[in-house]
C-alpha cells in the first residue's frame, strides 16, 4: 500500500471550499484523468478514469462526512483499491487549508514503478492546484451537499 497526503491552501471560506468538494460530479473539471463521476446515492460514486489510454471504472463509497471538516472514502469492489480522507481547515474567514491523504495499492508493474516516480504525488498536488484555480475563479461553489455521515 502506498500513501500520499498534499494540501493547498484556497482564498474562499472554509464552508466554501467544503460546499464544493461535494459536488463529485464536477471533479472531471479539475481532476486530471478523471472522466466522469456519478453520485448513486447519498453516499456511493461511481468513478470513470483514463489514465495513458487506459479506461477504469469503480466505486468508492463515502464512509464518513461532516460538514465543513471531512470527506473519507473508500473503493468497494472491481480492481481499484485506494482509501482517502479531505480535511477543511479554518485559516481565517477567508482562507482554508484543504489537505488530501490517500492510501492506493498501485495495480501491476507500470502503476507501481510510476508511483516510485512519484507520479501519484505529482498528480494529486496538481488536482489541488486547479482545484484552487477552479473555486477562487468562481468565488462561490457550484452546489453544496450538507448532509453528515
Amino acid at each position: 500500500m502506498s500513501q500520499v497526503e498534499e494540501s493547498i491552501t484556497v482564498d474562499v471560506p472554509v464552508r466554501t471550499a467544503y460546499n464544493q468538494w461535494t459536488q463529485f460530479e464536477t471533479f472531471p473539471e479539475f481532476m486530471d484523468g478523471v472522466e466522469r463521476i456519478e453520485q448513486i446515492t447519498d453516499t456511493l460514486t461511481r468513478w470513470t478514469t483514463k489514465v495513458d489510454g487506459a479506461e477504469r471504472t469503480f466505486d468508492a463509497e463515502i464512509t464518513e462526512q461532516i460538514p465543513d471538516e471531512r470527506v473519507a472514502w473508500t473503493t468497494v469492489g472491481g480492481d481499484v483499491k485506494q482509501a482517502g480522507v479531505v480535511t477543511f481547515h479554518r485559516i481565517d474567514d477567508t482562507t482554508t487549508k484543504v489537505m488530501l491523504q490517500m492510501d492506493f495499492d498501485p495495480d501491476g508493474a507500470v502503476e507501481t514503478v510510476g508511483d516510485k516516480l512519484g507520479f501519484v504525488r505529482r498528480q494529486v498536488a496538481g488536482d489541488l492546484k486547479r482545484f484552487k484555480s477552479f473555486i477562487e475563479s468562481r468565488g462561490a461553489e457550484t452546489g453544496a451537499w450538507r448532509g453528515q455521515v
